[in-house]
């Protein structure tokens, strides 16, 4: 899986502007970036001062205000897809909503096992999926990326116990309860999909597609693998007609972030 977006990224080499907030441009981290240009045409978005003291040679789009800057560029088509990098959360996805004119972003994070297991995980945002109608949806877009890559889905359903757990908890009978209806529901749309309540260990076998009983705890899987566990983040593009890759500030690489970007655009060409 991993592989086939390398190529496709490699075969599309689109130009992808990523954001750095001020004190952030280490020599590590642009070196990173630069190791991403058999990806793409990269350009950094940030202070000029700062960023050419790294001695890059990459292109550089100065701005004292990054998070519109590169927002700006995304929409006006001024560069093909964009990668938050080091920019703050709020503002960035809050003005990356405005100019799309939503009230809500959906993500779908690419990220790989401490065993390098690739899989994709819905929803990682705290404010996405809080619903079985919101969660059967954000499924739903997101097999409709992955399968355009390619890809046929297999998507496990998590809830918040074992199948033998009901009973104990109204909070677990209930998260038990919308998992099924969850994995039905997608079933019936024509989606491959199983409920695993809790047991993600078994669901990650068998499953490319991980979905969690809610945002909260889509965030917490993605922070507990990621920064704890060994594992490895891609970044999260929003599903939107615009190639916009979200990532964690405290990422330190993002040359995956950036290879991931110029695939979704070689894919939004098709």
């Amino acid at each position: 899986m991993i592989e086939m977006i390398r190529s496709r990224a490699k075969a599309c080499r689109a130009r992808v502007g990523i954001g750095i907030a001020d004190g952030t441009a280490s020599e590590s981290l642009i070196s990173d970036i630069e190791s991403a240009r058999r990806f793409a045409d990269v350009v950094l978005i940030g202070d000029e001062r700062e960023l050419s003291a790294t001695g890059t040679d990459l292109e550089i789009i100065h701005s004292d205000k990054p998070e519109v800057e590169l927002v700006d560029r995304l929409v006006s088509r001024r560069i093909d897809a964009a990668v938050r990098g080091t920019l703050g959360a709020t503002k960035t996805l809050g003005y990356l909503k405005s100019a799309l004119g939503v009230s809500r972003l959906d993500r779908l994070a690419l990220l790989t096992t401490a065993n390098g297991v690739p899989f994709f995980l819905v929803p990682v945002g705290i404010d996405e999926g809080n619903s079985v109608a919101d969660r059967v949806d954000l499924v739903s877009k997101s097999v409709n990326a992955i399968r355009r890559f390619g890809i046929p889905e297999k998507v496990a359903v998590l809830s918040g116990g074992r199948f033998e757990d009901a009973g104990r908890s109204e909070i677990v009978d209930q998260s038990l309860a919308d998992g099924e209806v969850v994995a039905e529901r997608l079933c019936e749309r024509g989606i491959d999909a199983k409920h695993y309540g809790i047991l993600i260990e078994d669901a990650i076998r068998d499953a490319n597609v991980i979905v969690a009983p809610d945002g909260i705890t889509g965030n917490l899987i993605f922070r507990t693998l990621v920064f704890l566990g060994g594992g490895g983040g891609f970044g999260a593009p929003v599903l939107a007609d615009l190639v916009f890759v979200d990532t964690s500030r405290v990422k330190v690489k993002f040359s995956d972030a950036i290879m991931l970007a110029s695939a979704l655009v070689w894919d939004a060409e098709l």
